[in-house]
């Protein structure tokens, strides 16, 4: 068990705190922006790359204000950040550091990978120390220190194929620093992922259930005192059948879940894997959340202006209609 503060054990107190177990995706892209704010972003900086990580952060910010008191966490996609080069990253950089100054916890969706020493400086960067500069060496060259890199977050996906000498690196900086891992194992794509459902030899099971086994061995000592494991999996809601499945693979395992709203997947397709608890499993809500002020099919379109209340507001559906569907479950002890 890690006796350090986790990533579990702090996601079931935010859980049993606010009563949720909503997450909000932080996936800024231009076409989707509010015109008042790309409107002051070009004002303020030109048509510019700076323009962008002003916009970014400041949409992220409004966000965050709108709905820290509805979700557990919030996970920004790194893709579209890194599309920008350094001015995104510097967006994602002030967006998590604004993020963990509401208290909530942060799981970068960067579904790395890798073996030897790449693994490891992907482990480092995120979850991790990297090697900096010492202070006892006047040098400054010979005698390495370690310092947390502006990029370290809570919790970060990664993917398992290139296998154990990729995994164990991340699950090592795990257990070190008490982060948390989600391992990309069955997504929430429809059609699914031909790779993920592949037979394998003995025609018993698919891949992503001997993924699971594996994560199943991985986690194995990356409890936190909830009982729950830093090393958890991908489950796409979209799949709920599924679901059931993985649970009984994963007992103690967290469920990042993914598939709730713009995909589809209903609050009771969502719930299907979370334990009778209440604990195991967060549900995001990216799209469908951020930009709800512009959704024609919802309930909180509005003009632009207002683009963080339509936020709060949905938020607010969002957690109600996840518990509601865990109280008709029977795991809604709360």
């Amino acid at each position: 068990m890690l006796s350090i503060p986790n990533f579990a054990d702090r996601l079931c107190g935010e859980i049993k705190q606010k009563k949720s177990i909503l997450c909000c995706g932080l996936d800024p892209q231009l076409r989707y922006m509010p015109p008042h704010l790309v409107k002051e972003a070009v004002g303020r900086f030109g048509r510019s790359f700076q323009a962008i990580r002003w916009l970014f952060a400041e949409f992220n910010r409004k966000i965050i204000d709108a709905v820290a008191d509805f979700v557990v966490c919030v996970k920004p996609q790194r893709a579209f950040y890194e599309a920008y080069g350094s001015d995104g990253d510097q967006a994602f950089v002030e967006t998590v550091r604004y993020a963990r100054g509401h208290g909530l916890l942060v799981i970068e969706d960067a579904k790395r990978n890798d073996g030897g020493d790449t693994a490891d400086a992907y482990a480092d960067g995120h979850i991790g120390e990297v090697p900096f500069f010492s202070p006892n060496d006047k040098e400054g060259v010979t005698i390495l220190g370690r310092a947390e890199s502006p990029t370290r977050v809570d919790c970060m996906t990664i993917t398992p194929y290139i296998g154990e000498d990729c995994v164990v690196r991340f699950v090592a900086r795990v257990k070190e620093f008490g982060t948390g891992i989600f391992v990309v194992t069955k997504t929430s794509f429809k059609p699914n992922s031909a790779v993920e459902q592949l037979w394998m030899f003995d025609k018993n099971s698919r891949l992503w259930q001997a993924v699971a086994n594996m994560v199943q061995q991985w986690g194995e000592g990356t409890e936190g005192a909830c009982g729950l494991r830093n090393v958890g999996v991908v489950m796409g809601a979209t799949y709920p059948g599924d679901a059931v499945i993985m649970r009984q693979i994963l007992p103690n395992s967290i469920f990042l879940i993914p598939g709730y709203g713009g995909q589809g997947a209903s609050a009771d397709d969502a719930v299907v894997g979370i334990r009778e608890e209440g604990f195991g499993g967060i549900i995001n809500n990216s799209r469908n959340l951020t930009y709800a002020w512009q959704n024609k099919k919802g309930a909180h379109q509005c003009e632009s202006e207002k683009f963080d209340e339509a936020a709060r507001l949905q938020a607010i559906d969002d957690r109600d209609a996840l518990a509601e569907a865990c109280k008709r479950a029977g795991k809604w002890p709360f």
